[in-house]
């Protein structure tokens, strides 16, 4: 296996991983989910509706990223929401006092300025997952046989 398929599998792996987890944690303590999202100035009065759209967009993500036809609209689509995500906490570290975080699990024990880093490092996760899945694969040179063999 080349080495640009490994990678380009090992970053869709960590991607569906980061979706499920963090769409599981929304969902398990939906109650505190959707409280401290209705608590965010940019957000608070869609809340009940951005808490089913968050963990249903990101299990639509993983589903879109496990099927190698639609894994391109997938990353994409990745990028898209970390870059989102991004700019949410960037917004929210520029221009709100206090910072409500609404990240359920191990997501919730950062800083908003670790979530800023860790968001950006993921939206460059999928940036890279978009190139190696749009570089073209060459065929292996197939072995031959030397004419001495051949009859």
């Amino acid at each position: 296996m080349k080495r640009s398929l490994i990678a380009a599998e090992l970053v869709v792996g960590s991607l569906i991983l980061l979706y499920i987890y963090a769409a599981t944690s929304k969902l398990l303590d939906f109650g505190s989910f959707r409280h401290v999202l209705s608590r965010s100035p940019l957000i608070g009065n869609y809340a009940p509706v951005v808490a089913w759209i968050l963990p249903s967009t990101e299990i639509l993500i993983s589903l879109l990223l496990i099927l190698p036809q639609t894994r391109r609209i997938g990353l994409w689509c990745s990028f898209a929401l970390m870059l989102a995500f991004t700019g949410y906490v960037g917004y929210m570290l520029a221009f709100t006092p206090h910072l409500p975080c609404s990240c359920g699990g191990v997501l919730k024990q950062m800083t908003w300025k670790q979530h800023l880093v860790f968001n950006i490092t993921y939206s460059i996760i999928a940036l890279l997952g978009i190139w190696l899945y749009q570089r073209p694969v060459k065929p292996e040179t197939p072995v031959t046989h030397s004419a001495a063999f051949s009859d």
